[in-house]
């Protein structure tokens, strides 16, 4: 039975589908792309979604001229609020989500001739990250049932070298924290949590970000949580809170702290979050719960009805994944279910019809930017030649190489929609998948 459906209501929203798909509607059968009539011209909606009240914090930011941390109370204000959510002992509010791993990867130490292993279906910012570092990202395969780093490969990728695992939360799903968690205990290697993607989810009840050593989001304007570009470190741990808090304020002591001993201060930079930014993402703060449970309530609704178009498959949750944030909603594309149409094709003729779907990542551990980056000249000065040959015959990952050419996703707005606007996508996709030959012809 699925979750919150009875057949008979299973069965009712088939029969409404195949109606509303159903030949002799006036070209409503026929793909836009080929020139029938979409399934819908009304979009969804729009992100951020601001509020008249947002604008009385803002404006006390403003008008005080208190735009900085240590002059105003907003930036602590989330940090208390964030951690309290998370129930996390420490909050650091960032810059940005990659001044967050940046941080985190400084707490650790991590640095050149240090590797860090990592999964290579991501966003480029956990790479860029590590390479801020002077490490190395060393890339273990994907499970492209989950989309995200297989935890079964991870220990063949341990050596001496290896300074932590960041597996990352992608699209608000959670890696297999139980496996990963087990591998940092037994090799002990700590665990940095990219969950820029993760806002509220959970492993076995427990947040997302809370689970390793450290943990990370990104509050960037798309994220379920925005704050145009912000971030947050999160940790358990006093004295990795400490060394995240130095590093990202040029090594300045916490708040309400005294002043910092010289003598154990290290090299540090400004990552610091605005008080603008932080009076924003309270207000957003206080609609973030109701919001994530629309999109759970939609993507539960979503998977039911796609399970009737063989070809378009969900990403898997594993058993510990007690909540997904979805922030992307991912799928894989099997093009054999679609009479060999390509996905591009595929992704065209969905996006005619009015459906904002898009493709997954491409390939990062081949993407040329690595490799100039490794044939630059500080990173010659760390590496040998031989160190780096060896480096590209390890970030071999063919199950991702396939999961690039299939991966397709929605963002986290789609979601927030309603439920007939679920049945649009499903809709469009059985009717692209029932013209498939045409559209491969033309």
């Amino acid at each position: 039975m699925y979750r919150g459906m009875s057949r008979r209501t299973l069965a009712g929203v088939g029969a409404a589908l195949a109606l509303r798909a159903a030949p002799g509607r006036s070209g409503a059968d026929r793909p836009a792309l080929l020139g029938g009539e979409p399934v819908r011209s009304k979009r969804y909606p729009s992100w951020p979604q601001s509020l008249p009240e947002d604008e009385k914090d803002w404006l006390e930011v403003l008008r005080t001229g208190r735009w900085w941390r240590q002059e105003g109370h907003f930036v602590r204000d989330f940090e208390k609020a964030w951690a309290e959510r998370l129930g996390a002992r420490y909050c650091i509010a960032t810059a940005n989500g990659t001044s967050a791993l940046m941080a985190s990867l400084h707490a650790l130490e991590v640095g050149p001739k240090d590797e860090v292993l990592v999964g290579p279906f991501t966003f480029i910012a956990t790479i860029n990250a590590i390479l801020s570092q002077y490490a190395l990202p060393v890339f273990v395969d994907t499970d492209p049932e989950s989309m995200m780093i297989d935890a079964g490969k991870i220990e063949a990728a341990i050596t001496p070298r290896v300074r932590c695992i960041m597996p990352v939360h992608l699209g608000g799903n959670v890696a297999d924290m139980d496996r990963i968690l087990e591998i940092s205990k037994k090799h002990n290697i700590p665990v940095i949590e990219d969950a820029c993607q993760a806002h509220l989810s959970e492993w076995r009840r427990r947040k997302a970000s809370t689970l390793g050593h450290l943990g990370c989001f990104s509050f960037h304007k798309l994220k379920n949580l925005p704050g145009g570009e912000a971030g947050a470190v999160m940790t358990n741990d006093e004295s990795l809170y400490r060394r995240a808090y130095g590093y990202h304020s040029h090594y300045r002591t916490p708040p309400n702290e005294g002043p910092a001993d010289r003598a154990a201060c290290r090299n540090g930079i400004n990552l610091r979050m605005a008080e603008f930014q932080a009076a924003i993402m309270l207000r957003h703060l206080m609609r973030l719960e109701e919001q994530a449970r629309t999109r759970e309530q939609n993507a539960d609704y979503l998977s039911q009805l796609l399970r009737e178009a063989p070809g378009v498959m969900p990403a898997k949750m594993y058993s510990g994944c007690t909540r997904n944030a979805y922030h992307i909603y991912m799928m894989r594309y099997d093009a054999s279910a679609f009479a060999g149409l390509p996905r591009g094709r595929f992704l065209q003729a969905v996006r005619a019809e009015g459906i904002p779907i898009g493709p997954g990542y491409g390939p990062l551990n081949r993407d040329p930017f690595l490799e100039n980056t490794l044939n630059s000249r500080n990173y010659r000065a760390v590496f040998t030649e031989q160190e780096i040959a060896q480096w590209r015959e390890r970030n071999r990952c063919p199950a991702n190489d396939r999961l690039c050419q299939e991966g397709v996703w929605f963002g986290q707005t789609v979601l927030l929609a309603g439920r007939r606007d679920m049945e649009d996508i499903a809709t469009a996709i059985r009717k692209v998948q029932r013209h498939a030959e045409a559209l491969k012809k033309t």
